[in-house]
């Protein structure tokens, strides 16, 4: 997931924005450049900084476009959802099209590396109501 899609992702069920980013893993694409554009690409919340945009004095869009979220997650501090990043997608399903046994198995690998309001107490699946 590019770094500059947080800031237009809100929850699908809350609509809270911005949203919290939990990275597991990342890529690097050393190969990609910024081109012409005009900085800051984000118009509100810098992803990769986790800040809003109008804090920023410089914004490191040159570093952002280079590198993408591989896991990790999303989570909603509105509703208490997350929404997992896998090979690079996240998937903001509402709850009645999640996969249980996939998110479940999600949270058991990365529990140790994820916040316990996510991994125990997390929409619409957790470890401690599985």
């Amino acid at each position: 997931m590019k770094y500059r899609l947080m800031d237009i992702l809100a929850c699908p069920i809350c609509k809270r924005f911005p949203l919290e980013l939990y990275v597991l893993k990342e890529n690097h694409y050393e190969k990609r450049e910024l081109g012409e554009r005009e900085k800051p690409v984000c118009e509100l919340y810098c992803g990769y900084l986790r800040k809003n945009v109008s804090e920023l004095k410089e914004p490191p869009c040159d570093v952002c476009f280079k590198r993408e979220v591989d896991e990790g997650v999303l989570y909603c501090p509105s509703c208490g959802r997350w929404y997992p990043i896998v090979e690079e997608i996240p998937r903001m399903l509402p709850d009645e099209l999640r996969n249980r046994k996939e998110d479940l198995e999600f949270l058991s690998k990365y529990k140790d590396k994820l916040p316990e309001k996510i991994v125990y107490e997390g929409k619409p699946f957790n470890l401690k109501t599985s």
